[in-house]
């Protein structure tokens, strides 16, 4: 975990990597053996948990992000818990790079059961700032990555006859103004319209294709937020951050035997923040200040 200067700047963090691979968990031992699952920015707060969670549960893995430090720190501790790796650093933006990255997986393990497109990107800033440079790269990681990595896996399972799951990350698009994430916003919808539309084609073909919207949780991607943006964090009905395990434990829920009857689905994870809540990624603004 990383040193900061106060409690108040720790708890923003979240869990450590050894507090990850030894969290509890509702599943059972070796659930998941035999399987192999492929998580994209594997190295980031909610990826480690959802690679340690997969391991643990009897799993291969494979993780890609654009990191390679954090991906070898991933690769050791998985190491350490006996768990068969595959990382690679990479960009899901390079449709030929998701493609090598896909023929590495199968190369390695000769099958692939699950993928998590958990790779994600976006800054918060006022719509009248954001560049076509920054509108394109928030699409471009969301929702073209994404698109890269289930074509390509679908052409594999298809090609072969096989089965598999695809879990996409999104965030609650039906509830909460965006406002500072428009392009963020947008690429979510698209994630969430496109994950329906596939789960209905390939349903036929054994492939499940699901989506988990995502509340704030305690990982260091929340330092990209300013100060301002903290008192919406815990805006939801359990007044408080959550936890990484608790998305790691969705996606195995929903990849797991648990979920085979489940696809085009949108499982929201966000302490009940869709009922009861607001996101202000700049900030609440004056205007929207009620006063009692």
């Amino acid at each position: 975990m990383t040193t900061h200067d106060s409690p108040e700047e720790a708890r923003y963090v979240g869990q450590s990597d050894d507090e990850l691979m030894q969290a509890p968990t509702v599943f059972r031992d070796g659930l998941l053996r035999g399987q192999v699952v492929l998580v994209s920015g594997g190295g980031g707060g909610i990826g480690r948990a959802i690679c340690y969670l997969f391991g643990r549960l009897g799993a291969s893995v494979v993780a890609c992000g654009r990191d390679e430090a954090k991906l070898a720190r991933l690769a050791a501790n998985l190491e350490r818990l006996g768990v068969p790796t595959l990382t690679r650093a990479m960009t899901i933006r390079d449709p030929v790079q998701v493609a090598a990255l896909m023929d590495a997986a199968w190369a390695r393990f000769g099958r692939l059961d699950v993928v998590i497109n958990n790779a994600g990107g976006q800054y918060a800033a006022p719509a009248l700032d954001i560049t076509p440079k920054g509108w394109h790269a928030v699409i471009e990681t969301n929702l073209y990555g994404t698109w890269y990595m289930m074509q390509e896996a679908g052409r594999r399972w298809i090609a072969r006859g096989e089965h598999g799951s695809i879990v996409n990350m999104v965030i609650p698009v039906h509830r909460g103004p965006g406002v500072g994430i428009p392009h963020t916003m947008a690429s979510r919808a698209g994630q969430i319209a496109v994950s329906r539309s596939l789960a209905v084609e390939w349903a036929p073909h054994g492939i499940r294709v699901n989506c988990i919207a995502l509340g704030i949780f305690a990982s260091p991607g929340l330092d990209r937020y300013p100060p301002t943006a903290r008192p919406s964090f815990t805006a939801n009905p359990m007044r408080r951050l959550g936890d990484v395990h608790d998305v790691a434990e969705a996606c195995v829920y929903l990849s797991a035997p648990s979920g085979r009857f489940v696809t085009a689905e949108v499982l929201t994870v966000d302490g009940g923040g869709q009922a009861w809540g607001e996101f202000w990624p700049l900030g609440k603004p004056a205007h929207f200040r009620i006063e009692d």
